[in-house]
């Protein structure tokens, strides 16, 4: 059997003459640790995962929605003004003589205050979208490193024990001792 103190963790694996031991390559060991954490990270985050997702999904399609009512009541009030404003040109063709210009201008007015509210409930729409949408992202970020720092401390703990603990230590302090003596 291999010295085990040689690697932080040791995995079992069966060599082609079939007899039993233990893996001291911290490489492939490494390897296949974060293998491991990262199967059982995406088998078990993945269902918290999708239901963060589908609730942001939720959220933004209540908020879209509300967007288009917001939309919606525009174009009404657009319609509201657009009624208007056939009730302003049948004045203006009566008072044409007196004070075409005037009448020309609040209606110009009219459109523009009516475009400008348009844009401003279009901008507002985008604005919502883009803020829940950078907001969804911030939250599963979040979620998923606080998930894989539990999983990592959790693996941790679970192969640390103090007898393993004890010789890590000694087999790093007697490194660099002979480092130190190295250097002499």
């Amino acid at each position: 059997m291999k010295n085990i103190t040689d690697s932080f963790l040791c995995f079992i694996y069966w060599p082609s003459a079939g007899s039993f031991g233990f893996d001291t390559d911290i490489l492939a060991t490494n390897l296949i640790n974060l293998s491991v954490v990262l199967g059982v990270l995406i088998f078990f985050g993945k269902g918290v995962l999708s239901d963060l997702l589908d609730n942001r999904k939720q959220r933004i399609l209540r908020t879209i929605r509300n967007s288009e009512e917001l939309r919606e009541a525009a174009i009404e009030q657009l319609e509201t003004a657009r009624a208007r404003l056939r009730k302003v040109e049948t004045e203006a063709d009566r008072f044409r003589v007196n004070g075409y210009s005037e009448i020309e201008r609040d209606k110009l007015n009219l459109i523009n205050s009516i475009y400008t509210t348009l844009e401003q409930f279009e901008n507002y729409k985008n604005e919502t979208i883009h803020f829940e949408q950078q907001r969804a992202i911030n939250q599963v970020q979040q979620r998923v490193l606080q998930q894989a720092l539990q999983g990592a401390l959790g693996t941790l703990n679970r192969c640390l024990n103090n007898e393993l603990h004890l010789r890590t230590i000694s087999a790093n302090i007697g490194m660099f001792g002979a480092m130190k003596e190295k250097k002499n």
